[in-house]
């Protein structure tokens, strides 16, 4: 995925910052698509339709990524919400995956 080619502080104007921003949106969009396959592979390794949730692995990823926001300067809150809706909609595509996968359950 192509980066912006300016540099925030480069930028002229605001159609540049506005083009810059719409790239990285169009990346975001693209890694989360990225990671809802992953999840919804990892259906396969899961032995019923309620180890789909798994609250203690939630829990964990919230922590983790309040923490990487945090460290990078950003408020640690904000992204955890974020997270905690991206996970909420992951684990409902898992539950999905898992119910497509096992038919006869």
């Amino acid at each position: 995925m192509p980066t912006p080619s300016i540099p925030p502080s480069e930028c002229a104007n605001l159609d540049e910052i506005r083009a810059g921003m719409d790239a990285i949106d169009r990346q975001i969009v693209a890694l989360i698509a990225d990671r809802v396959a992953y999840v919804r592979a990892a259906a396969k390794f899961k032995a019923s339709s309620a180890s789909v949730a798994a609250p203690d692995r939630v829990a964990a990823v919230l922590k983790t990524r309040r923490e990487w926001a945090e460290a990078a300067g950003l408020d640690g809150g904000v992204v955890e919400g974020l997270y905690r809706e991206l996970v909420t909609y992951c684990v409902s595509q898992e539950h999905l995956q898992w119910l497509a996968d096992n038919p006869e359950r």
